[in-house]
């Protein structure tokens, strides 16, 4: 079952890879690991990095994707975001803006996948 699980979930990654790099976005690195975090995709555009959220469900699931992008899944993207910026991000004298999407994938044996990317999905505003 884990190994079925982690094939999907690196199709996923896949497709949404596919998506951001057709947008223009060149992914710099996937499954990045924060201390116990993972991101799962950073690209860059112009001075934009974006961060991503990769979710993952069937059509015949109880909720979609963008239901499993809790709140306590969201604080630590931002935990994530913030010790990536740090480490990595910060250096790069090109990036100026980071945002956090979420992309989520619908997949369904009778139809090709769909996919909604949700730009800016997590924010740091006010609680």
């Amino acid at each position: 079952m884990e190994i079925h699980r982690t094939a999907i979930g690196r199709s996923a990654e896949d497709l949404a890879a596919e998506h951001v790099a057709r947008d223009g976005f060149r992914v710099l690195w996937r499954n990045v690991r924060i201390g116990p975090l993972e991101i799962d995709l950073v690209a860059k555009k112009g001075d934009l990095a974006i961060i991503v959220e990769v979710r993952s469900r069937g059509a015949g699931a109880f909720e979609g994707p963008l239901a499993s992008v809790t709140w306590s899944k969201r604080r630590m993207l931002l935990r994530a975001a913030r010790g990536l910026w740090r480490g990595r991000l910060k250096k790069m004298p090109d990036v100026q803006r980071v945002r956090i999407d979420v992309i989520a994938i619908t997949t369904s044996r009778e139809a090709p996948p769909r996919v909604e990317w949700i730009r800016g999905a997590v924010t740091d505003g006010p609680r």
